[in-house]
């Protein structure tokens, strides 16, 4: 059976673990607003959201910018012996967009967001500064985990949408001194060529990295063990893992939309 073979049944722990850790958080929120309570300081949220999108957007920005411009640089040199550099705006907007915008800023943010928060709270759970929270029964999922996960679940959409303008404006210039095709004429043609189920399936996609990015990085905080040493595992571990679920969740799900409408 699948449980039995070498890897499987540590991966299918970790992840019943990593579902738990969201009902439960879920839990206490429901909780807490149930009482007609916040179910967390708006101050920490935002804070939160500064860190994981705000902060983010310079990063995400350049990096795209450069992919988009060398993405268009090399697939027009490939069609200009076909005469068929007309293409380049649409394969820029249309893979941005669908594919790389989002897997390319999920794994940005896993490295730069998802590792902070496990160091952050690995360092609490070592200092046992996660048990006085929940020994004083404020509720450390609703206080630590919530305020993480919200952040980056709502903000990633958007920096999916940025890296995306920024890979077509680095596509767009490199298209006018490469192939001469005008900035105007790049807009217009990539406009044409989306279609609304590509920006649907890019921003599904961003909110489940969102929502996976932050899960497994607050995970691997809250289980740290050994110390300073484990918090440096557990960081490492914490980017491995959510990059690798975030990959594996975009096969899946480009698997199922292809089966789905590509007909």
């Amino acid at each position: 059976m699948l449980s039995s073979i070498p890897l499987v049944r540590p991966a299918l722990q970790q992840l019943s673990s990593i579902v738990w850790l969201l009902v439960h958080t879920v839990e206490e929120m429901g909780d807490h607003m149930l009482r007609g309570r916040l179910p967390f300081r708006l101050a920490h949220f935002f804070e939160q959201t500064d860190r994981a999108g705000v902060g983010s957007v310079p990063l995400v920005a350049l990096v795209s910018f450069f992919i988009g411009l060398t993405m268009a640089l090399l697939t027009g040199y490939q069609l200009r012996p076909y005469g068929q550099e007309a293409l380049v705006p649409a394969l820029v907007a249309i893979g941005f967009t669908r594919e790389l915008g989002p897997l390319m800023t999920g794994i940005m943010v896993a490295a730069r967001v998802g590792a902070a928060f496990t160091a952050e709270l690995g360092t609490m759970t070592v200092a046992e500064e996660v048990e006085a929270i929940e020994a004083m029964g404020l509720g450390p999922l609703r206080l630590l985990v919530s305020p993480r996960v919200l952040a980056i679940f709502i903000l990633m959409p958007c920096l999916a949408v940025i890296s995306s303008v920024m890979a077509m404006a680095g596509g767009g210039i490199i298209s006018r001194w490469a192939f001469d095709i005008p900035l105007r004429r790049f807009a217009e043609s990539a406009v044409e060529n989306l279609l609304i189920r590509d920006i649907v399936a890019g921003e599904l996609k961003s909110l489940m990295f969102g929502l996976i990015i932050g899960l497994v990085a607050c995970y691997r905080g809250l289980s740290v063990k050994g110390g300073a040493a484990g918090v440096g595992s557990a960081t490492t571990s914490s980017v491995v893992t959510a990059i690798t679920t975030v990959i594996g969740f975009d096969t899946l799900f480009n698997v199922v939309l292809v089966a789905l409408f590509d007909k």
